[in-house]
């Protein structure tokens, strides 16, 4: 037979449990699912494999301290890769959109797809 205080440890910890789990869930920096949008402030939308012609706009320009996010309009996969270090958005399956990428510092940032190295795209960021 339970108890009050054994009922209460008991949900103290299903509680807990669930909690711990929701969170495991939540990855900010992972594409969403097709068809799903993000709050970026500018978006660029990934039209194909076809060198600097495959990012739209390109060159995105944008103010320092706003988001930017891709949306994979072709058919197949591709990814937003910044040249050198910084931001990558992971492959982003037909349909799907990226997580919004904070562009914090001013100048100009060159990106590609690590699957297709000919696609390269520019931001600039004032």
């Amino acid at each position: 037979m339970m108890n009050s205080y054994s009922f209460l440890r008991l949900a103290i910890v299903a509680v807990g449990a669930s909690l711990i789990v929701s969170a495991c869930g939540s990855d900010s920096s992972s594409p969403t699912a097709p068809g799903t949008s993000t709050a970026a402030d500018v978006t660029v939308t990934i039209q194909s494999n076809n060198g600097s012609n495959s990012y739209a706009p390109s060159p995105a320009s944008m103010r320092a301290g706003q988001t930017i996010a891709w949306r994979n309009a072709d058919s197949i996969a591709h990814t937003a890769t910044q040249d050198g270090a910084g931001f990558n958005t992971g492959t982003l399956a037909a349909g799907a959109t990226s997580a919004a990428t904070m562009m914090s510092t001013a100048g100009t940032f060159t990106y590609h797809c690590t699957i297709h190295p000919g696609m390269v795209g520019t931001i600039n960021v004032q």
